[in-house]
């Protein structure tokens, strides 16, 4: 048994098929994303105002992207064998093909397509969770404890949410009647609880590996964790139980969190590498990331001082207040912004294609992360204004600036696809 067990040990990681669902992954977000700010040109009632292009950004772009990318962080936290890749492609494509039923449902008055698809989503998350976990069993490397438990915690969430909107459409009478109150509580654990805790707890170890500092384990880093996963479950369980001082505190718990990535990323900044190549590409990846994180504290800070005003009342959400900084500013650039980095950081390819990828990927770094910054800065005047010409523009600028990037990162996944395709013929 022992020299099993040794055999076992020593057997080399093999991440190819990890890597390749990683790169698939991005790819589908990113096609998300694109659609989603598209859909900001139907008429508002096809799109059910908001509605359409915030679960495309959030269901489909964002969870698609955990989805594949998660699993792949942590095995390599790790350094184990990563989950059976059937399990990894079965759990990107329930999550994909279920973020599509439920918008296509809802969007055509067909709830069955809809269930149908919240089902099939929520079981997507769930093998996102078994792709977690089943690295973590047997891990030879440190693991980053906390950043895997910030991480099972938002899959949590995400599950409790997919499921609660999925019993209200299926017209589940307990649900339905105390739906005003879900719903909050539902877009909090979504945009908060889940992806807002992804993306930051992710940023622990992603953002100093940008910028070339030290990854640290500071009490700044704790606190964007346990502060995010607090107020990520407290303001939800205050909403949905109509008591005001637990939506209180769970919105002083969520700004204590976004303060911690703030100063953690702060922190790391003063110890940043000085980059002698590719100038073009760090420059939109990390320009990219600061942007995401700024537009993070006002989206969040919003929200946050919304609910600790109303309490409990569900009339102090409103999606239309917080959706260009959180899900534009914060979610999206932090999709787009991650992807020119990990395409050529770790997806297949070699490293002439990954050259190639870096050099792609960094063309016209400063037009794009302004035209969007700018972008996302008039849509949120503009609804805030309800100013619908300035709204109009600012849709424009952001659809110019992510379409750019989109059509870049394409680029990016055709090389490393073809050089990956290369590498086996020759291997073969």
């Amino acid at each position: 048994m022992q020299t099993t067990l040794t055999r076992q040990r020593a057997a080399p990681v093999d991440r190819s098929t990890d890597r390749r669902v990683a790169l698939w992954s991005i790819a589908i977000a990113v096609a998300f994303l694109l659609v989603a700010l598209a859909s900001l040109l139907l008429p508002e009632a096809t799109r059910r105002g908001l509605w359409l292009p915030v679960h495309l950004a959030l269901t489909g772009a964002a969870t698609t992207a955990i989805a594949g990318v998660m699993p792949f962080f942590v095995a390599a936290f790790a350094a184990a064998q990563p989950a059976p890749g059937p399990v990894r492609v079965a759990s990107v494509g329930g999550v994909a093909f279920g973020a599509l039923g439920v918008t296509a449902g809802v969007v055509s008055g067909a709830p069955v397509i809809a269930i149908a698809g919240g089902v099939v989503f929520i079981a997507g998350v769930g093998l996102v969770g078994v792709a977690v976990v089943q690295p973590i069993r047997r891990a030879l490397g440190p693991g980053r404890g906390l950043v895997v438990r910030g991480y099972i915690v938002a899959l949590v969430f995400v599950a409790i949410g997919a499921m609660t909107a999925t019993l209200f459409v299926a017209g589940w009478e307990p649900v339905a009647e105390a739906w005003p109150r879900l719903k909050v509580a539902h877009a909090w654990l979504n945009l908060v609880g889940f992806v807002s805790l992804v993306i930051a707890t992710t940023l622990i170890h992603f953002f100093p590996t940008t910028i070339g500092a030290r990854i640290g384990s500071t009490s700044s880093g704790r606190a964007t964790i346990l502060g995010l996963a607090t107020g990520g479950a407290l303001v939800p369980l205050g909403y949905a139980s109509g008591i005001d001082a637990i939506v209180r505190l769970g919105a002083v718990a969520t700004i204590l969190g976004v303060a911690g990535v703030v100063v953690y990323a702060a922190d790391r900044w003063r110890n940043r590498a000085s980059w002698t190549t590719d100038a073009a590409w760090h420059r939109f990846v990390i320009g990219g990331l600061i942007s995401a994180i700024a537009w993070f504290v006002v989206g969040i800070g919003i929200a946050s001082v919304r609910a600790f005003t109303a309490g409990a009342d569900p009339a102090g959400w409103a999606i239309d207040a917080v959706a260009a900084p959180l899900v534009a500013g914060w979610v999206g650039l932090a999709v787009v912004a991650s992807a020119s980095h990990l395409l050529p950081a770790v997806g297949p390819g070699d490293q002439p294609s990954h050259g190639l990828q870096r050099a792609l990927l960094g063309r016209g770094a400063w037009p794009r992360l302004i035209a969007a910054n700018v972008g996302i800065a008039l849509l949120s005047v503009g609804a805030w204004l309800d100013v619908t010409s300035m709204s109009a523009l600012g849709a424009a600028l952001t659809i110019a600036a992510f379409g750019a990037t989109a059509a870049l990162v394409a680029g990016a996944i055709t090389i490393g696809a073809r050089a990956d395709v290369r590498r086996r013929s020759a291997a073969a």
